[in-house]
């Protein structure tokens, strides 16, 4: 069979003399430069890739009938699940069409919302979006990170629910980092990178990632630096702050292994020690809650297919760890804590089936699904009902 469409002449690709040692072993990268969105060289690039792309395009006899039909299945209402922070609700809707959904507040479940930030008015072309969100329990400020044409590399702003006002606060040099407020909602806790060279600051391989905290209306230069670890250049850390507000929570990753390690600080105490409670990459542990020292975590370690186990800080021996909710036929898809109840997601026959359990691993019921399908976002305080 042979066509009549014309070969594509696809613009030549230049390749770097670029190779990382990686344990030993040299890895070849000679394209990185097209990580940098910024360059000339790279936005020259993008420009002959879209000729060649839309020049085809454009020859669809069909084309404007296929984007018509598309528009018109895909122009509804979308809306995000609420959820609740304080006295106030924040959820995520879009009117069908844009290209990013935008964040809204009531203080009410029947009241009137109110715009808190739309992604889409970032930047004039859209290339802007918002890529991390974290309000503080009271539900009176919004840290929020942006990212520019879909970089790794986020910008965190901190904003007034109230007055919808942003505040003096700009972090940067942000990567793979949420955040996560303290109870007196005077900061948070965040992970970054040093700032890298000028030259090649969008190219290079990011190593040694730091976790900080911030207080609110200080610069970024006067943050305390929480936790690093200058003998292990790839890790990377994630800060949570425990419901009841006691315990950071840092979660240690290498890449994108899910296995992690699990080390904690006593925020009752300021100088209270980093302790290493799991301190070997031999599974991955997803912390759920905390009934005072004893931390609930969802594990696959010997349970391919997931389980809850409790661990006591206090007597945190690997002997004294206790199963709560036993590896199922099904897999464990995720756990949340809602009305003192454990509600757990398992994936059956490719579809999804929500089960509740007391926090003793007894279980209660299996709840009642409209139909086959996916289910989904079972969040909340332990304490909502």
């Amino acid at each position: 069979m042979s066509s009549t469409n014309p070969p594509f002449n696809y613009p030549p690709t230049r390749q770097a003399d670029q190779i990382d040692n990686y344990h030993g072993i040299n890895v070849a990268d000679p394209y990185r430069w097209l990580e940098d969105p910024d360059s000339e060289e790279t936005k020259t690039w993008v420009e002959a890739q879209n000729n060649v792309t839309f020049s085809y395009l454009a020859e669809i006899p069909q084309r404007e009938e296929i984007k018509e039909r598309v528009t018109q299945l895909w122009n509804y209402e979308k809306y995000g699940i609420p959820f609740k922070e304080g006295n106030r609700y924040f959820y995520f809707k879009n009117n069908g069409l844009q290209n990013q959904s935008v964040l809204y507040t009531l203080t009410s479940l029947d009241g009137e919302a109110r715009l808190l930030i739309d992604p889409n008015t970032l930047s004039e072309d859209g290339t802007v979006a918002l890529s991390g969100l974290a309000i503080s329990d009271d539900g009176n400020r919004m840290a929020y990170g942006i990212s520019t044409s879909g970089s790794d590399w986020t910008e965190w702003k901190v904003r007034d629910v109230e007055t919808g006002e942003d505040l003096s606060d700009y972090l940067q040099w942000v990567k793979f980092s949420g955040a996560s407020w303290t109870h007196d909602h005077q900061g948070f806790f965040y992970s970054r990178y040093d700032e890298p060279q000028e030259a090649t600051k969008l190219e290079d391989i990011n190593y040694y990632q730091k976790l900080y905290y911030h207080k609110l209306g200080t610069p970024q230069s006067e943050d305390t630096l929480i936790y690093h670890r200058p003998d292990q250049k790839e890790w990377m850390f994630g800060g949570y702050v425990t419901e009841d507000g006691r315990y950071l929570i840092i979660s240690v990753s290498q890449g994108t292994d899910p296995k992690n390690l699990v080390f904690y600080k006593d925020l009752q105490n300021p100088d209270s020690p980093v302790v290493e409670l799991i301190p070997e990459f031999e599974a991955n542990y997803s912390v759920i809650d905390n009934e005072g020292s004893v931390f609930w975590f969802q594990t696959d370690l010997d349970a391919p297919r997931g389980r809850v186990i409790a661990i006591d800080i206090n007597n945190p021996g690997r002997e004294h760890w206790q199963e709560v909710i036993p590896q199922a036929a099904e897999t464990l898809e995720g756990v949340g804590v809602l009305n003192n109840q454990f509600i757990t997601n398992y994936l059956k026959d490719a579809r999804s089936s929500i089960k509740i359990f007391g926090l003793n691993g007894s279980f209660v019921r299996e709840v009642e699904l409209p139909g086959i399908g996916s289910a989904g976002g079972f969040g909340g305080k332990r304490y909502d009902t």
